[in-house]
């Protein structure tokens, strides 16, 4: 009989003490081991190079380093450990700023505990969460020019497609994320691009955010 899969090991960076102690008890009691807290991004970059873990858990709002300085980093040094990064409401430029600075995925600051587990467990797989957060300060600061309704509506493949299509993925990745051939996917976008009339992939993003299909 096969072991259980061990539960992933996680990095914790918040400049905060009282979150970090909030949020290590409640990863501990997920049963997920928290191998080292930092305060800044500098002191998880420094932790890391001694310590390598499954996942980094960070806050995006830090003094000096911050979280997004911090994966920018990391990822110029070659680490590819999975980054999730924990936002709140208000953070606006998440959307982009995360997918280009190389993240997995983010997580609401609010989320339920099963949701956090989930998401530290997927990013550790090596699965990405870089879904468009539908809030109102994300719409307003994407806000697209063009507000004409769809021609036809969203299937809900479309919308995954539409979804990844926002976390910056190309075709062959979406076409393996999904199980689709490289082909369909590309029929797919081609059928987006028509319905919301637009030219191109980043209007159609920014477009299916202001009309919140996505």
């Amino acid at each position: 009989m096969s072991e259980p899969p061990r539960p992933p090991r996680v990095a914790l960076a918040d400049d905060q003490a009282l979150v970090r102690a909030g949020l290590r008890a409640l990863l501990e009691r997920l049963g997920i081991e928290v191998v080292f807290e930092a305060e800044d991004g500098q002191g998880l970059l420094d932790a890391l190079q001694l310590q390598p873990v499954d996942v980094v858990l960070s806050d995006i709002r830090m003094p000096g380093v911050d979280g997004i300085a911090a994966l920018r980093e990391l990822r110029a040094e070659g680490d590819r450990t999975p980054v999730l990064l924990l936002t709140t409401f208000d953070d606006s430029d998440l959307l982009l700023h995360a997918r280009d600075a190389g993240a997995q995925g983010f997580l609401l600051k609010d989320a339920a505990p099963e949701e956090l587990r989930e998401a530290i467990v997927r990013v550790a797989g090596g699965e990405t969460l870089l879904a468009p957060v539908s809030t109102d300060p994300v719409r307003a600061r994407y806000r697209f020019h063009d507000e004409a309704p769809p021609t036809d509506t969203f299937s809900e493949r479309e919308v995954a497609i539409l979804r990844l299509l926002a976390g910056g993925y190309s075709n062959k990745e979406i076409a393996r994320s999904l199980f689709l051939a490289e082909g369909t996917v590309k029929n797919y976008v081609s059928t987006i691009l028509d319905k919301l009339d637009t030219r191109d992939r980043t209007r159609a993003v920014l477009k299916a955010i202001t009309l919140r299909i996505i």
